[in-house]
Formats: C-alpha cells, structure tokens, sequence
C-alpha cells in the first residue's frame, strides 16, 4: 500500500473533480516543458506482479521548476450510489520535496524488479526543490477553481433534490446493461449455433468494437512457448536477473564478481541468444477498427524484446489478470520498448483480458483508443471478460469439433482399409474354398471308384463256394472288404462336412415317422453290435397323432446313425446301448445311452471338433478320425436344434438331441439356391447385429451400466452427456439406435429433425410415473431402473427390425 502524509490539503472530492485535478497535473507536464518525471497508478499495473496491492490512484510530477504528488483513495459513504461517477474520493495534495521523497522510496521498492526504474526514481529524487513561485500561483487558481465548483455543485444538488430527477442516471445505466446483456446473448446464440471459429471470432470483435465504441479491437493469439538456454528453462525473471546485478553489483557483490570473471561474456551472449531465440510470441488474428483512418495491425507479430522486461507477464495473463491502461505515456515510462511499440501502431490507452482454455493461456483480447486517454470503466472490464469466457468457449468447442473431425476421417480411413483387407481375406477364402471343393470333387471320383472296385470284387469272392477259398483266404477277403467299407464312409463323411462348412448343404424337408425312423437305424446296426458283443435296444414313447414329423429323413437317420454307432464303438463287450425317441411339443427328442467307457470332464470340450479323439492310450485303441460327433453337431444345428452330452467314467455317456419341427417354407427357400438359404439362415440367427448406439444419459451410473451392458453384447456404444450439445455428434456418428434418458418430447423433435436420422431407432428411458401418452415419436421405451436382459431384449428387437428394413 502506497501511504502518503504531510499533505497541505486533505479533503474529499468526486470522481469527476478528482479527474479534473488529475488533468491540471497533465497541463503542468505540457508546461514546463523537460519532466523528468510524470507517473500515474497506471505504471504499477504494467510492472508489478501483484495488482491487488494498488488501493489507491495517484498522479506524481517531477521537474526542475514543478513538482507534485496528488494521491486519492476511493471510500463509499452510507446512501450513496454504486456508479463510479457518484464516488467519492479522499484525495491528498503535496507540492513538499521532503514528502514527494518519501513517496518516491515507496514506489520504488515495488517497482525493485525494473531495472530501468530505479535509476529513472533516483534522479528524479535529486532534483527535487521548491516550485517556481508563477507556476505555483497558476496551478493554485486551478486547484481553487475546481474546489469553488465542487463546492457550488454540492450545494445546487442539496437545492435543487426535491425537483430535479435522480432517474435519468438509472435510466441510462439500465439501458446500457442491457445492451451489454442483449450482446452477450448474441454472441453466446452464435457460438451455439456455428462451430466455424473464424466466423465466430470475426462476428464477435466487430460486435464487441461497436459497443464499447472503441477504436480498434483485436484477438492476439500465442503461438510457441518459451525456449530455453543451453536446454535448462528459464523465465522471463532469470533475464531480469542477469540486467538488475549488471546495474546494481553492490546488491549481490559476490554473484557480481562472478559475472565479471572472465565468462561472463559468454554467460551474456547466452542470455542475448535466449532473447534473440524468443522472437515472436504470437500474432494477431482477427481485429475490428472503427474507420479506415485507424492503422490495421492485422497479422503483426511480436518480434522486440518488449514483453522479457516485465516480469511474468504471461503467467499473470494465466491467472486472469485484467490490463487496463488509460494513457500509455504515463503507464510504460520505465518501458521504452513498448512505450515506442505502443506509439508506432497509434495507441493511447488499452484494455487487455486474457483467453483461458482448461487453464490455459490462449491469447489475449483487446481493446485500443488510439488518439486520446481513455478512463476505462469496471463495467467495461467486467464485459470484455465475460466476452472472453464465452470466446475460450467456442474456441475450445472448435477445437474438440475439429479432433472428432480428425478421428472421424481417421476411423473412415481404418474402415476403407480393413474393409479392403477382409474383402482380400475373403477372395482368399473363397479361392481356397473354391481349391478345397475341386481337391473334394475329384477325390470323390478318384477314390470312390476304386474303392467300389476292392468292396464289390470282395464281396463276390465271399459269395463264392467255401471249397474254392481256405479259411484264411476267407478272412483275407472279409478284411479287405470291412475296410473299404469303413474307408468308403470316412470319405463320404469328409466330403458331408465338407459341404455343410462351405454352405452347399440344403435340407429336403418331407413328413416322415420317427417310429420307423428309429427302428430302421436299429436294423441297419444290430449286425454290428452283435459282432461286438454289445445288446442294441429301442424304447419309442410316441402316439399315432405324434408320430409324424417335418424334416431331412435322411440327416436325421445319418444323426442316429452315428450317435448310435459311436456308442456301439466305445462299449465294451456285454454293454447296452438304448435309442430312445419321444416328442416335447413341436420338437422331437433323439437320446442314445451306452455303457461305455465315458468321457472325462476335462475332455468333453474335444468331443464335437473335427479329427479329434480323447487323447488317451486306451482311447487310442478305438479306430476312427473324430468326424462322426463334429458331423453330428453340424446336421443337428443345420435343423436349428442342439445336442448335449452327459458322461461319467467307467459308467457311460448320454448323447440327447432336440430337433425342431421343419417349415416347408424353409425347404422352398433353401431346396434351388443354396447361397440364398445361408444367408437367410444368418439373418435369422444373428443374435446381435453389429451396429452403433449411442447413449444420451447425464447420469454417470446409469450411462455407465448401460454402456457396458451393450459392449459386453457385441455392439459399438457411444456415451454423449448433454442433450443440448449431442445434435452435431449424432450427426457425425450416424447411429441406428438412440438410448434417450426422455424428460420431454423436444430432444426426440430434434434428433427426427436432423438429416438422415429420420429412421433412426429411439428407446425412451422413463420412470413409472411418467404418462406413455408423451412418448411421440418413441419406437419404444423401458422403465427405469430396468433389468440387463429387459435392456439387451429391446435393443435386439429394434436392431432386428432396422435389419429387416
């Protein structure tokens, strides 16, 4: 706080006469012609760190023939009026050098970072005398002129109060605030609107630059950070060192001595290249001027060394600080750098807030007057800041459009490549498919023929005369024949599996029974059960009214087939094995038990994979390739039904399987075009399309159950927050499905408005106590709180439905 005594008038003045004495002040400088020293409070907000210090305003004139302090402290008496201009100011006025010293020292110790400013106080101090007698009598009348008018306008208030009205003021002040808020919700209603920062900006500095009727507003944008010296950081204050112990040694002897070692020319250099490395600051992007007659600093970048010689000038931006200087000859006297800067692009007084984003310095917003002094109001201030906030708003919406731009042309970029990717994958596949299915073809044609060959000419020498063939020629044909047989069915299954993996297997529905179904496949294995000692039965619990059946007859007895053989394979001799038939509804249940060896627990994951048997030496001795079981599963879910297995060790397996009823409907579809019927059948099946979501939820929890719900489900969901600010993401993202937390119809107005998003699926999330009767424009909804497979159950109908579509 700047204190001040032995003043030779103390009293209390308005605003406006406290003014008019600080104008006076200003001729006396034009007067006297060389000052040494003219300085207002304005020069303590351009060098000092903290400006909260500063309580008071003060004028302080230095010359060899005149010299002054004029000091006033603001105080509000009870009933007065919070307008600037009804304050009332506590002033003090000394023409002393004894107390304009004393001052002096004060200021100086605050202004002890300024290198430039000691030197500049020290020698106004020494020529401090007495005024010259003629401009003291001048400045007297002046000073006696303005009391007699603050006397006289004091009492023609007091006469005149009852009759004069007090409401033209507030009138003035209501309009003007709301102007101030009518423009605010303008700029605000623009940055809604429009996510082109450079429309923004441009509409915003003209509207702004009309209102505040100032000559010139600009927005200075920051570019690079500081650089460093030698790769170690330092800041602006570190530069400010190296000067302040160049000019004053005798306040650091010992770091003085080392800098006039024989290094110290290098120690400067480095710091002249820091200076040098650190040109430009940033630049000025957008500007508004009120006529052509004002100079355009468009584009001007910061390339002096201005700005290093104040101390943390940035950082104070950082933290908000607001810059307001009325006359720049009085505010950067111990700056000659920017002082001469301010001149050659015409600025007289500035108003500068800084644009913060997430903390951030962005830039600066600023306001010239360019030909005269400006008192810049607090409303003033307060205005350009809040047009400040609402900029570092858009300002960082542009930037978070522009990196959902980016990932967006990054994600398509990853989709073109992928999709390039999987459709080469897929002309591999098909021309393996395409290989694979030759290879088969001809396999079929090559090995069948022969193998008719070896099982007929076998079987016509075992039909022959039993004196024409010994024994042991006997059993030599007998094995000749059992194994091409057992060689012709495991090509015949390679080939069957074949076909149902590369989607050529159709089914040829028709009406059969399952009675005689069973019973045939019963017949067409007891041979080969009786030659390994193992008792084959049938227990069939089916009506007449039951026994009737739509589906391929012929998958369904190859299934039974070997189910049936599988068990007569792994039961030991005097084992049973049972076939078991009965109907649940519309489906018919095959069930086949054996006495076998059983499955282990931890194998029974390998029994329906394709050349699999359970690794075992004693399993080992069991003859096959593993096909019959993975066969099995795939004619069993080619019905759309399911198999399941239940076995213990040493005791015997379970093999039960449950087969719908078949539509003729089906047949048609899939019996002349077998591609038409895989697909269809891929329709029908998929369980969880893939296809984006998105969720509109403020509720963290429930956003977050949600989300993971679907993803866990296979689908891509997208968390937006706000209502208010998704329109432009849905946009981008193009969902099928809207997961609404639904408080009224506007949200689902605007989602249907957009374009292209007039069929999108909208889930409403209401609570019970909600009417279903607002729901407009809903596809459907869910009462909260809701149940994950209520949830995973809507989205799979409306997902369904957008398919079919």
């Amino acid at each position: 706080m700047l204190s001040h005594q032995n003043f030779i008038l103390r009293r209390n003045l308005s605003l406006t006469s406290f003014n008019g004495l600080r104008t006076v002040f200003g001729q006396m400088a034009q007067r006297v012609g060389e000052v040494k020293l003219f300085l207002s409070e304005d020069v303590l907000s351009t060098v000092t760190v903290r400006p909260q210090q500063i309580e008071e305003k003060f004028v302080l004139l230095v010359s060899e023939q005149f010299s002054g302090l004029l000091v006033g402290t603001q105080y509000l008496e009870e009933g007065q009026w919070e307008d600037p201009e009804d304050r009332l100011y506590q002033i003090g006025l000394t023409f002393a050098p004894e107390a304009i010293a004393a001052f002096i020292a004060q200021l100086s110790s605050l202004l002890q970072d300024q290198p430039l400013a000691e030197p500049t106080l020290q020698q106004a101090t020494q020529i401090l005398r007495p005024n010259d007698s003629n401009l003291q009598s001048e400045f007297t009348l002046s000073l006696l002129e303005i009391i007699t008018l603050e006397g006289r306008k004091s009492i023609s208030e007091q006469a005149l109060y009852p009759f004069v009205s007090v409401c033209q003021p507030v009138h003035e002040a209501l309009e003007q605030q709301v102007e101030q808020e009518r423009l605010l919700n303008q700029v605000t209603a623009h940055i809604g609107q429009s996510l082109e920062l450079p429309v923004i900006l441009e509409t915003a500095v003209q509207q702004v630059r009309n209102f505040l009727q100032a000559d010139r507003l600009l927005i200075y944008q920051f570019e690079q950070p500081l650089s460093s010296v030698k790769n170690l950081e330092i800041d602006d204050s570190d530069i400010l060192s190296f000067y302040r112990l160049a000019m004053k040694p005798e306040l650091h002897p010992e770091a003085a001595q080392l800098i006039r070692t024989e290094n110290h020319h290098q120690l400067e250099q480095d710091f002249e290249q820091e200076v040098s490395d650190r040109k430009i600051w940033g630049r000025i992007t957008y500007e508004a001027r009120y006529s052509d007659d004002i100079p355009s600093v468009l584009g001007f970048s910061e390339e002096e060394r201005c700005f290093f010689y104040v101390p943390n000038c940035r950082e104070k931006y950082r933290k908000g600080f607001t810059l307001a200087v009325k006359d720049i000859e009085t505010a950067y006297i111990f700056h000659p750098c920017l002082l001469s800067l301010m001149r050659s692009h015409q600025v007289r007084a500035k108003l500068v807030v800084p644009i913060l984003i997430q903390e951030q310095l962005w830039g600066l917003l600023i306001a010239h007057q360019c030909f005269e002094p400006r008192q810049w109001q607090e409303k003033e201030k307060n205005f350009l800041s809040h047009i400040a906030e609402h900029l570092a708003i858009a300002i960082y919406q542009a930037q978070l459009y522009a990196e959902v731009q980016q990932q967006k042309q990054t994600l398509e970029k990853r989709v073109i490549d992928r999709t390039q990717e999987l459709h080469d994958a897929m002309l591999l596949a098909q021309s393996a498919n395409r290989a694979k299915s030759e290879f088969l073809a001809t396999m079929s044609h090559e090995l069948r023929t022969p193998l008719t060959c070896v099982i007929g000419l076998s079987a016509t020498l075992l039909r022959w005369s039993f004196g024409q063939l010994n024994q042991k020629q006997r059993d030599y044909l007998q094995s000749i024949h059992d194994n091409g047989e057992h060689l012709l069915e495991l090509i015949n299954d390679i080939l069957e599996l074949s076909q149902l993996e590369s989607g050529k297997t159709v089914l040829n529905i028709s009406e059969f029974s399952l009675s005689q179904l069973a019973h045939q496949a019963i017949n067409n294995l007891k041979l080969k059960a009786n030659q390994r000692g193992v008792e084959l039965a049938i227990a069939v619990r089916l009506d007449p009214k039951n026994d009737r059946f739509l589906a391929d007859d012929r998958r369904v007895q190859q299934i039974l087939y070997n189910l049936l053989s599988n068990g007569i394979k792994f039961t030991p001799q005097g084992g049973r094995v049972t076939l078991r038939v009965w109907r649940e509804g519309d489906r018919a249940v095959l069930q086949v038990e054996d006495t076998g060896i059983g499955i282990p627990e931890h194998q029974k994951h390998l029994l329906f994979q394709k050349f699999q048997q359970l690794d075992s030496s004693y399993h080992r001795q069991y003859e096959g390739t593993g096909l019959g079981l993975a066969l099995t599963k795939q004619l069993v879910e080619l019905h759309d039904g399911t198999i399941e297995v239940n076995s213990t060790v040493n005791v015997g397996s379970i093999f039960t399987v449950w087969l719908p009823k078949q539509e003729y409907l089906i047949g048609e579809k899939t019996g002349a075009n077998s591609s038409s019927y895989n697909k269809e059948r891929k329709l029908v099946n998929l369980k969880f399309p893939a296809g984006r979501i998105i969720v509109i939820e403020n509720n963290e929890e429930t956003a977050t159950l949600i989300c993971e719900i679907l993803t866990a489900a296979g689908f891509q969901v997208v968390w937006l927050l706000e209502a208010s600010t998704a329109m432009m993401q849905i946009e981008i993202l193009q969902p099928l499905i809207a997961i609404v937390d639904f408080h009224g119809k506007e949200i689902v107005e605007q989602i249907r408005n957009l374009p292209k998003m007039q069929d999108v699926k909208i889930l409403a999330l209401i609570n019970k106590l909600q009417s279903k009767d607002i729901l407009k424009g809903v596809n459907d909804y869910l009462f909260k709180p809701f149940l994950p497979q209520d949830l995973l159950h809507k989205v799979e109908l409306l997902m369904t439905n957008k398919i079919d579509e």
